[in-house]
């Protein structure tokens, strides 16, 4: 698959967890969650330390995500990366997306080897959504 039909495969989904959704607005993590907001896609925020960022409910974890949530966006350390992939691959997540600087060789290596359709070529979801920060 070329990378243009991974992420037309990853886009598919009818439902997306943000992995490391921040209430920080500066942060990655919460534009990440406003870009699939303002292109009117249903976005779930990961995060353990909140109730709701961007006046959506979160989830402490991927294993907490609907089972309609297919594909993952990590915004997250790749260390972090490394221990929620084994968790998201065995709740079912299809499509893992790796924004740049989430990326881990160990963790692309377990999606490749489990089949999963991963993304962490360097291309970010806010470049390709086209995100606006107002």
């Amino acid at each position: 698959m070329s990378i243009q039909e991974q992420i037309k495969q990853f886009l598919s989904a009818s439902a997306f967890g943000v992995v490391g959704a921040s209430s920080n607005r500066q942060k990655f993590g919460n534009r990440v969650l406003r870009c699939y907001l303002q292109d009117g896609r249903q976005a779930i925020p990961v995060n353990p330390n909140e109730a709701e960022i961007e006046g959506v409910a979160c989830v402490k974890g991927v294993e907490e995500l609907p089972a309609e949530v297919k594909s993952i966006s990590m915004i997250t350390p790749p260390s972090v990366t490394e221990q929620i992939v084994p968790r998201a691959i065995a709740h079912g997540i299809e499509n893992i997306w790796m924004q740049p600087g989430a990326e881990s060789p160990a963790a692309v290596a377990l999606c490749r080897e489990k089949g999963v359709n991963v993304i962490a070529d360097g291309s970010c979801l806010l470049v390709v959504v086209g995100f606006h920060d107002h």
